[in-house]
Order: C-alpha cells, then sequence, then structure tokens
C-alpha cells in the first residue's frame, strides 16, 4: 500500500477515505471511475446500490436496532470537484490524483484545488455506513455527478428508493453555520462569430495574474478583481491608444470561478511597441492601486514574443469584442432587501475562449429572486444579440426556498449547544447548492447544509481545517443517531 499522508489524522476512517478519493481523478463529466469506485464500497459492505447512466450513486443501510421507526436520513454531497491548478503546475487532473499536504491543522493539494468540495460529503458518508458500532436510522446516501457545472446529477437522478425527508447536505464550507436557503441560477453562454487573417507587425503577450479568485457565489461581493474583465479594460485602453489586433485570448476555466489569470496576445504596428508596453504599465499601476485591499496580488505584464503573427482579428471585430465585454455586466447586481449582507442578484464571467473563428463567454447568473434572475438573463440575451452574438442558457436550477418549521434544524441546534457551548447559526447563501432542486423532487423535505472550515474553494489556495472535520463529524454523528 503507497504511504498515506494523512495517516493519523483524525477521525482515521474519515480521512482515509478522503484521501482514497483524492487518488482518483473527478473533474465534472469525468466521474466514472469515482463512481465505480463507490459502488464497489456499496458491494464489499453489503449495501443496497443503485448507480444510474449519469454516474449518480445511491446507498443505502438499513436501520440499526432499535431505529426501526426512527424516520430515515439521507446524507448528500457530490462526487466531483472544481480541477484548477496554479500556472506552473503540470499535473493533468483528468488523469492524476492529487498530491495532499498537511501542514498543522490544515490539509492541502500541491498546486492544485484539494476537493474539500466537496470530497468531505463523500468521506462522511463512507466511514458511517461502514460503522458497525454506530447505532442510526436508516441511511440514505445520496451521492451525484456534475455539480459544478449546473448540478446535471442533480436534475437527473431518480430518488424513488429513497424514503427519507430529513435531509443533511454536506456542501457548505464553515463551521457553526447551517445554511437554509440559497439562490438559484444557471449557465449562460455568449458565442460571437469573428474572422481571422494575415497580420504583420510586432506580436505581444498580456497576462494579468496573481489575483485571489475564489467562489463566485460565496465571494462575489467581496470585491476581488476578475482577470478577463482586468483584461479587457487594458485593452480596452490600448485600442484608443493605437491600431491593436487580437490574435489570442483566453481566461478561466470554470463559470462558477472567479478568474484568477487570463492571458491575451495582441498584433500592433513595430514603430507602436513602446508605446503599447508603456501604456501597459500605466494602466497596470491605476488598476493594482485600485484593488490593493481586495486583491493586493494583482499584476499585469507584457512581453514581446518571437516569431512572425500566424494571423489575427480583423480590428473591427478586435474592438467588438472589447466592447462586448465591457458592456455586460458583472459581479454583484443588486444586494438582499431582506437579509442584511447576503446578495440577491450576480453574475460572473468565469471563461473566455477565442478558439479558430469563434470567441466565446461563459457566466454563471444567481438569484434568490426567480423574477430577477429571469430579468438578468434576458438583459445580457438582449445586449449580446445587439452585438450579434448568440446566446444559450443551460444548467438552470430553482432557488432553495427558507421553510420556517424545520425540526431537523431545532435538533442540530440543540446538539451544537451542548457540544460547544454556542450558538448555531442559521444563513441563506447566495452560492447554489442541490438543495433546491432535491426540495422539489421531495416533497416536505427538511433539508439543511452544513460543512466543516474550508478556505478559498475552487483556486489552488484550497485548505481544509483537520480539527474542524474532526467537530464536524463527531456533530454530524450525534444529529443523526439522536432519537426524535
Amino acid at each position: 500500500m503507497a504511504n498515506r499522508v494523512l495517516e493519523g489524522l483524525q477521525p482515521e476512517r474519515v480521512f482515509y477515505y478522503f484521501e482514497e478519493i483524492a487518488r482518483i481523478p473527478r473533474p465534472s463529466y469525468h466521474e466514472k471511475a469515482i463512481s465505480d469506485y463507490l459502488v464497489g464500497f456499496a458491494k464489499d459492505h453489503g449495501l443496497q446500490w443503485r448507480q444510474d447512466e449519469k454516474n449518480n450513486v445511491i446507498m443505502i443501510r438499513p436501520a440499526s436496532a432499535g431505529y426501526e421507526d426512527e424516520a430515515p436520513v439521507i446524507i448528500q454531497g457530490h462526487m466531483d470537484m472544481v480541477c484548477e491548478k496554479e500556472a506552473d503546475c503540470g499535473k493533468d487532473m483528468e488523469k492524476e490524483g492529487l498530491d495532499l499536504v498537511v501542514e498543522r491543522d490544515l490539509v492541502s493539494a500541491k498546486g492544485t484545488t484539494l476537493g474539500g468540495d466537496d470530497g468531505i460529503a463523500v468521506a462522511y458518508a463512507l466511514a458511517l455506513l461502514e460503522d458497525e458500532t454506530f447505532s442510526a436510522p436508516r441511511l440514505e446516501f445520496v451521492c451525484t455527478t456534475s455539480e459544478e457545472t449546473g448540478m446535471e446529477g442533480a436534475h437527473h437522478i431518480d430518488l424513488s428508493i429513497c424514503k427519507g425527508r430529513r435531509f443533511l447536505n454536506i456542501d457548505s464550507e464553515e463551521e457553526g453555520t447551517v445554511l437554509a436557503s440559497c439562490a438559484g441560477g444557471g449557465r449562460l453562454v455568449v458565442r460571437l462569430g469573428v474572422k481571422r487573417e494575415a497580420a504583420e507587425g510586432t506580436q505581444l503577450s498580456i497576462t494579468v495574474d496573481g489575483l485571489l479568485g475564489g467562489h463566485s457565489g460565496a465571494e462575489i461581493h467581496k470585491g476581488r478583481a476578475n482577470a478577463d474583465m482586468v483584461m479587457a479594460r487594458v485593452l480596452r485602453r490600448l485600442d484608443q491608444k493605437t491600431d491593436i489586433r487580437l490574435a489570442a485570448f483566453a481566461g478561466g476555466e470554470k463559470d462558477n470561478a472567479i478568474p484568477w489569470q487570463a492571458n491575451a496576445t495582441i498584433v500592433v504596428e513595430d514603430a507602436a511597441a513602446g508605446d503599447v508596453k508603456d501604456l501597459v504599465a500605466k494602466e497596470a499601476e491605476k488598476i493594482a492601486a485600485e484593488y490593493g485591499v481586495a486583491d493586493p496580488g494583482l499584476k499585469i505584464s507584457v512581453e514581446q514574443t518571437d516569431g512572425t503573427p500566424e494571423g489575427a482579428l480583423t480590428a473591427e471585430d478586435t474592438k467588438k469584442i472589447i466592447c462586448l465585454m465591457l458592456s455586460l455586466p458583472n459581479g454583484v447586481i443588486r444586494m438582499s432587501d431582506q437579509i442584511e449582507g447576503l446578495v440577491e442578484t450576480s453574475l460572473n464571467l468565469g471563461i473566455l475562449k477565442h478558439e479558430d473563428n469563434e470567441f466565446s463567454l461563459t457566466y454563471a447568473l444567481r438569484s434568490s429572486v426567480s423574477s430577477a434572475y429571469e430579468a438578468l438573463r434576458e438583459d445580457m440575451r438582449f445586449l449580446a444579440e445587439g452585438y450579434g452574438a448568440n446566446v444559450e442558457v443551460r444548467s438552470e436550477y430553482p432557488a432553495w426556498q427558507f421553510v420556517a418549521e424545520s425540526p431537523l434544524r431545532e435538533k442540530m441546534k440543540a446538539v451544537y449547544k451542548e457540544q460547544t457551548g454556542k450558538e448555531l447559526t442559521v444563513e441563506a447563501i447566495h452560492a447554489g447548492l442541490e438543495c433546491g432542486i432535491f426540495a422539489e423532487k421531495l416533497p416536505g423535505v427538511d433539508a439543511v447544509s452544513f460543512g466543516p472550515d474550508i478556505f478559498d474553494i475552487h483556486t489552488p489556495k484550497e485548505r481544509m481545517s483537520v480539527s474542524s472535520v474532526e467537530r464536524v463529524y463527531r456533530f454530524l454523528r450525534e444529529v443523526i443517531s439522536r432519537k426524535e
């Protein structure tokens, strides 16, 4: 057996399974291997199980002796993860597992995201399901796919074998807080046809990097810079001063992650190359000062690339792309009137691509008010089509509405107060959770979302607290096993 980086951490079996699944590549749409691992676990432990064509997995453990009359409990999480990596990391995250690192109380992965979102839910569930000493009601583990790309697994899954209406979603990242409501949303893709032609001149590569990035729901309100939008500002400034033509443009890999790096290659007249470098330096100084507190690591650099340009967009299409990006909104649109400090409506430009004769922008749209989401979606469509672009909307999911009466929340409050002496916080969140979909599939469900402390999710800086994992596991076990 290979050396275990997490060996000795407590709870032992939770971290054993977390390391097991960290060895299995599991980006969204590539979950077959992890799904089959879960099925193998179910078979090895004699559990009832179901795997569907989307690779969703359901496992069921019968009620323990003395718990036959207690209400069944659903434990829910997703098996896919956001796969982001540092610029100099050569790991192929579709084929290679993670390189885990333990530093004091924190677990991370070298050069990449950790997958604590939502690997910890899987690890918790497997540790509970295998534990023959754990007395509990009927346990139903629902593990979905492609959550990070539109919750497609949750939309598809058949829950007809599930009897539970006590629903524990373990997909939140702040110990001591349970979530009782979340925003709905969807993905919007803007596609603009462009023309490439022969180009002469000096080729310059511009890079925006050093940004914090982050989750487009949980951190959209923190004022962090979006690398794609910063690059658009730089290009606008250059276009106002000289003739530029885009040869390449890319930034971000996930619609629900704030891009922390973007790159653009432009072609300019030979005589203008020096002026362009000066303009970029001046613009970089201004933008860095603007984000000095919210995103202090922001850097913008430019360098001349070797060789002769193979081609570039027309000057007209270059200007159209810049104008389109800066005309479409990005970031927080409106704060909630009902809950202080909660974002009501937002959008995030997460992926920017220029491939062949098409330029595309992919946004994550969110709102806790369905009419506001619909208005934003149609405003985006109207603006983009005004530039001759095509718009596709997909992977829409409903908001999770707050339910005032929740016996499950009340039980959790009591357990948390007994274990910690503190009050459990109940909140709504702007990020999307699968709970809204499951609330529609399971009428009368009593649902919460919670989890241990995980920091900087969806970025290569992601870390998870070992001590928090242990405390939340103890809390989870008591909530499940305490009879109503």
